[in-house]
C-alpha cells in the first residue's frame, strides 16, 4: 500500500463519499445514508475509511454484540480505480487490530460466492469457510460464511 493512504475512523464528514462508494461498489444490498449515519455513530460499530489526498479509497464496517467475543465484517468495498493498491488488505487488518481491541476473538464475514477475488483475499490472510446461506443478497445470491481466529497481538500500538 502507498505511503500516501492512510486507514482511519470514518466520520460523519465522510457520510457522502461513504455512500457514493457504497453505489458504486454494490449493485444491491447498499448501506443507506441513515445506516452509515447509525454505524459512525454507534459504539457497537466501526467504520474505518482508507482516504489520499483525492479522497476516499475504501471503506469497512465492522459490528460487535454486547457480551460477544465474535465481531462481523459487515461490509468492505475499494473505488475500483484504486483497487490493486493493497487498500483492501490494509482494511482488513485494521478491522482486525480494531475487534482485537475490543477483546474479540474471531471475525466473521459473509461472502457472495461469485466473488472470486474477495474470496481468495480472505483466505489468503487466514480465513476459513464454516457455511453457507441460500439466496442471502437482496438479487438471490448465495453467501459463503467465513471466519478467522483473531490472535492477540503483543503491540501496543494504538489501533483505528
Amino acid at each position: 500500500m502507498s505511503p500516501t493512504i492512510r486507514i482511519r475512523h470514518a466520520t460523519l464528514a465522510d457520510l457522502p463519499a461513504l455512500v457514493a462508494l457504497e453505489r458504486r461498489a454494490f449493485t444491491t444490498d447498499h448501506l443507506s445514508p441513515r445506516q452509515y449515519r447509525h454505524h459512525l455513530t454507534n459504539p457497537r460499530a466501526l467504520v474505518l475509511a482508507a482516504v489520499d489526498t483525492s479522497g476516499l479509497l475504501g471503506k469497512a464496517v465492522v459490528l460487535f454484540r454486547k457480551g460477544s467475543s465474535v465481531a462481523r465484517l459487515y461490509s468492505i468495498a475499494v473505488d475500483d480505480a484504486a483497487r490493486g493498491r493493497g487498500i483492501a488488505k490494509a482494511l482488513l487488518r485494521a478491522v482486525e487490530r480494531g475487534a482485537r481491541t475490543r477483546g474479540c476473538t474471531r471475525m466473521r464475514l459473509e461472502v457472495a460466492q461469485k466473488n472470486i477475488g474477495a474470496i481468495a483475499l480472505y483466505e489468503k490472510l487466514g480465513y476459513r469457510r464454516f457455511g453457507a446461506c441460500a439466496r442471502f443478497y437482496e438479487d438471490g445470491a448465495d453467501a459463503w460464511r467465513y471466519e478467522k481466529i483473531l490472535r492477540v497481538e503483543k503491540s501496543t500500538k494504538s489501533s483505528p
